[in-house]
């Protein structure tokens, strides 16, 4: 299990390290990645620490079934702000080393702008 007081996310969220906002709302905030693999590449992320999708169930209940919810539906409306509807976008979980994740909080990629090989980002 990865620390919170050691997450780069967690201290974007809080302000410790500077990142603009693109959108931002109560839950989450959106970010340009850093090493983008699109066009436009921009990350949701909650503002509460979860690690990964596999921490966040069962364990923590069915509030983190509303908040993925939730959190798919900011990324549509991100997406749609950004110009990427009606072409379309593509959207990413990676949950786990194996899955790709690198930053061990939950967060939802956003990608488009451009049409999209099969290759996942």
């Amino acid at each position: 299990m990865h620390k919170k007081s050691d997450c780069i996310f967690c201290k974007i969220v809080d302000g410790t390290i500077p990142a603009p906002r693109v959108f931002e709302n109560e839950q989450f905030i959106c970010i340009k990645d850093i090493q983008p693999h699109a066009k436009t590449h921009l990350l949701i992320i909650p503002r509460d620490h979860i690690e990964s999708l596999e921490t966040a169930f069962p364990v923590q209940g069915p509030q983190q079934t509303e908040l993925l919810g939730q959190m798919m539906e900011f990324g549509t409306r991100v997406a749609r702000d950004s110009g990427l509807l009606p072409k379309g976008f593509r959207s990413v979980i990676n949950t786990g080393a194996d899955g790709g994740q690198t930053v061990f909080h939950l967060h939802l990629h956003i990608l488009g702008g451009q049409a999209l090989s099969g290759k996942l980002a």
